[in-house]
């Protein structure tokens, strides 16, 4: 019975089918159609990879240490922003000719953005860590239209890094040693300041630093020394001088005797003994205050001593007149001439004393002012040391930086090698046209499926009598299929017609659109970089 047969699954789909297979298969070929026009269209873009290494350097830093100290990870990215400069850029895109289309329809900022997409620089190994003397390669590769012109750019964009490694670390190094060489002037030019300033205070307290304390003791000892002996001396021309005094005047009472006047008598002998007696007592006083060697205790001693042999000649001989030519009486001449003499070494000894005394004070003085000069030299002498010690390090410094820059301009130190050229590549890059094809399939699949599912779910009518039978209880007399007009067939081809024709436009546009655009290329790449 027809009101009691049941439809299967794969019978409702035929039916589904049987209504919507215009729709699906239009629905079906709109994405699968521009997905086909899709990938004929969009151009095959090459990318060609050139491997650099990194060199360790050729002379142990054992022996000669590098003034490059920045790591290798920043020294790429300094060399990178080099290269991938707006300068840079633009030589190599008017040097071969890149992106001719694109640069008709943008400025020259667009052209060189895009150029910068389409560099590429990877590491190569699993070590990321950048360390000073370490070996390791990276890519550096490009991509464009053209693989020998993109196997051209690639070995031009490697051979600039190699260059620029060298240039850069020429820089660092020549710069570090020229930095070095202006502090070392500069330091040079303090430590002659300090040097000057050191020298100024040697100059005004000469005799007072603390190196010449020893020197100026043993001078102090030695001009004691020799006050103490010129004190001696002149107590001795002092007390020769007494004895020349006594001498004198005893020749001079013998010659008043020879010449008749008057023998010395008994009142000069009493005379003689008070006057013997007053020096006595006033020995005994000096002797009381002072020492034996002062002045005057030897000036009264030898007064004594001549009164004392004067009244023993008297007491022997006061009758007898010594003749005046006598060995023992002296003449007045040269009693004079002795005196004289004795009188200009007295006056020597003393201005030597004054002399001597002016010394004493000056060196007494420098003694003195060493404590306090020796706190000033040590401030300076300070910062001396520290200005001269700076020096010396900046010198050392400079030094290695003079053979460090020697070693870099040798071409001694890291280095990048062209390990492997860029060569043409005989297979594109990009696109992926089966993957393409077969997204566009599967969505053309599921969009199909889904707007007759959408359809269908939008559709109220009754296909079937059986789903009459199943909306209502009352019977069916009869069923009566569709019945086509030519108008209703004319309508279906126009319908057809149009759709081909939007279809057509569509693929059209999405061909022109595809054509040789670069951009959907890489757009399309989910694995570029």
């Amino acid at each position: 019975m027809e009101g009691g047969r049941n439809t299967s699954g794969l019978d409702a789909v035929m039916e589904v089918w049987s209504r919507r297979k215009w729709l699906a298969i239009l629905v079906f070929l709109v994405p699968f159609a521009v997905t086909v026009s899709l990938v004929k269209a969009l151009p095959d873009l090459y990318r060609s990879t050139a491997t650099l290494l990194v060199e360790r350097p050729q002379v142990a830093e054992t022996f000669v240490k590098s003034s490059v100290t920045s790591e290798l990870e920043t020294r790429l990215h300094t060399i990178s922003q080099e290269i991938l400069s707006r300068s840079q850029l633009q030589d190599l895109i008017t040097q071969f000719n890149l992106y001719a289309e694109f640069r008709k329809k943008a400025t020259p900022e667009e052209a060189v953005e895009r150029m910068r997409r389409d560099i590429r620089m990877e590491f190569k190994g699993a070590d990321t860590q950048f360390g000073r003397g370490a070996t390791f390669a990276f890519t550096l590769s490009f991509r464009g239209k053209d693989p020998e012109t993109v196997a051209k750019v690639t070995n031009t964009l490697a051979a600039s890094f190699v260059k620029e490694n060298v240039m850069l670390r020429e820089r660092q190094a020549s710069g570090t040693a020229e930095f070095l060489r202006v502090q070392l002037e500069e330091m040079k030019k303090k430590l002659d300041q300090e040097e000057e300033r050191l020298g100024d205070f040697k100059e005004r307290h000469v005799g007072e630093l603390p190196e010449q304390m020893e020197a100026n003791l043993a001078t102090l000892q030695r001009l004691n020394t020799e006050m103490r002996l010129n004190k001696e001396n002149q107590m001795r021309v002092m007390e020769r001088l007494e004895r020349e005094k006594l001498t004198r005047q005893l020749v001079e009472a013998r010659a008043s005797a020879s010449d008749g006047d008057a023998p010395i008598t008994g009142g000069d002998a009493e005379a003689l003994t008070a006057r013997l007696s007053r020096l006595n007592q006033e020995l005994t006083e000096l002797r009381s205050r002072f020492s034996e060697k002062y002045p005057d205790v030897v000036r009264v001693k030898a007064e004594i001593a001549a009164l004392e042999e004067q009244l023993t000649g008297t007491k022997t001989d006061g009758l007898a007149a010594p003749k005046a030519t006598s060995p023992a009486n002296p003449s007045p001449p040269r009693l004079r001439k002795f005196r004289s003499d004795a009188e200009e070494e007295l006056n020597a000894l003393k201005e030597e004393e004054k002399t001597l005394r002016q010394a004493v004070a000056m060196y007494q003085r420098r003694v003195d002012n060493a404590p306090h000069r020796e706190q000033e030299f040590q401030e300076l002498s300070r910062d001396y040391k520290t200005m001269k010690e700076l020096y010396n390090t900046l010198l050392h410094r400079y030094q290695e930086a003079l053979v460090a820059a020697s070693l870099e301009q040798g071409q001694k130190g890291d280095q990048f090698r062209l390990l492997d050229q860029a060569i043409p590549s005989t297979q594109p890059a990009a696109p992926n046209r089966l993957r393409l094809l077969l997204i566009g399939l599967v969505l053309s699949c599921v969009l199909s499926a889904s707007v007759v599912q959408l359809a269908e779910h939008r559709d109220t009518s009754f296909h079937t009598v059986h789903e009459l039978r199943s909306f209502t209880s009352l019977p069916i007399l009869v069923s009566i299929p569709w019945i086509a007009t030519k108008s209703d067939v004319s309508q279906r081809r126009w319908r057809l017609c149009l759709a081909l024709l939007g279809l057509a436009i569509l693929v059209g546009t999405t061909y022109f659109i595809a054509k040789d655009n670069e951009q959907m290329v890489w757009m399309f790449d989910w694995g570029r970089s």
